[in-house]
């Protein structure tokens, strides 16, 4: 392929180039049928492997427990934002944290199906860290617990997660799955839209213990009944086809790179090199806290927003592409995501330098 911008855009992100060039490849055949994926049936033993290789990959690249369903579902990690109180809930009490604007949004929707104990936040640093975990405060006998693992708009992941106990651990891992190391067996349910390490935006990873599902409720839309969609394997209805056979292509590639393992060493080095460059000068202010920091999502300032503007417009002529941090809060952004080479990173440093050299008089 020719030579790229580089992609530094939150979501709908950057992908695998080897990925892209194997989907145009074959676009227009797949599997030797005679047709593209788009126009295959779902029924049909072409997207059958598609589907059942993507799963077991995916079960293969985390480790994950024959136990739990693996499901492919659409709407983003919003639509489960409300499916999930929505199925185990039921009018209980759920505890979430509050740790930026995605968990915001999962807490608005929980509180139409039930009571939501706000069992922590960051709300009063502007998100700028991950509440301690011993100052949580649980509910007992809470439906679950949710939480959101990495915030891509104010750049914090959580560096250890909670333990719930007896209480179900349910995370958003939308901008971090198979970007670390997990342990599934520690959470009842983990969803994560694939827009931004998996894959192209249409399609939603939802991993759920058999013990989960055993909650649904009979007196749910069907499609909204996580039951329905993991004895029908995703399959119920037509699926994102085409979105789930890029993740395949994504989850493969992630093997061949040397899987979760491989790619967390790799990440932690991409970000040491953007934090070291950011921390070693008063010209730009990270905005997360040290501890807290995402690999994924490297937010930071400068020193006034005119020359934040000059930034992005610099960054933007010299290859760098969507460096504007969110809408929300301003400043920058620099998204790392898997498929964000090192080398993008090395280059984005060298830029860093030569504008500090060029605009620190300003």
């Amino acid at each position: 392929m020719p030579k790229r911008p580089y992609n530094l855009y939150a979501g709908p992100a950057i992908l695998p180039q080897e990925v892209m060039a194997q989907a145009r490849e074959e676009f227009m055949d797949i599997a030797g049928t005679g047709l593209s994926i788009l126009e295959s049936s779902h029924r049909g033993a072409a997207y059958s492997e598609i589907n059942s290789t993507a799963q077991q990959d995916l079960r293969d690249l985390l480790n994950i427990p024959d136990s739990y369903s693996v499901l492919f579902l659409t709407g983003g990690a919003s639509l489960q934002f409300g499916m999930i109180p929505m199925n185990f809930l039921q009018g209980g009490t759920a505890d979430y944290v509050n740790t930026g604007a995605w968990a915001t949004k999962a807490i608005k929707e929980a509180k139409l199906f039930g009571t939501v104990n706000i069992a922590g936040s960051s709300e009063d640093k502007n998100f700028s860290y991950v509440p301690a975990i011993d100052s949580l405060n649980l509910t007992p006998d809470a439906r679950y617990l949710h939480i959101c693992t990495n915030e891509t708009i104010g750049g914090i992941r959580w560096p250890v997660f909670p333990d719930s106990g007896d209480v179900p651990l349910i995370a958003d891992m939308s901008s971090e799955i198979c970007s670390r190391k997990i342990d599934v067996s520690r959470f009842a349910m983990i969803y994560a839209g694939a827009q931004k390490n998996l894959g192209p935006a249409g399609v939603t990873i939802v991993i759920i213990s058999d013990e989960m599902l055993t909650r649904c409720p009979d007196n749910l839309t069907t499609l909204l009944n996580y039951q329905t969609q993991a004895a029908k394997d995703s399959n119920y209805n037509t699926p994102p086809v085409f979105s789930i056979y890029i993740v395949g292509l994504v989850l493969k590639w992630l093997k061949k790179q040397g899987g979760v393992e491989a790619m967390e060493k790799i990440n932690d080095e991409k970000a040491g090199l953007l934090y070291q460059m950011i921390d070693s000068t008063d010209f730009y202010r990270g905005t997360a806290e040290i501890a807290d920091r995402s690999t994924m999502n490297i937010t930071f300032r400068l020193q006034d927003e005119d020359l934040e503007a000059a930034f992005i417009k610099e960054g933007t002529a010299a290859g760098f592409i969507g460096l504007k941090g969110h809408r929300s809060v301003g400043g920058v952004r620099a998204s790392i995501y898997n498929a964000f080479p090192l080398e993008g990173v090395k280059a984005l440093v060298e830029f860093m330098k030569d504008f500090e050299a060029k605009h620190r008089g300003d």
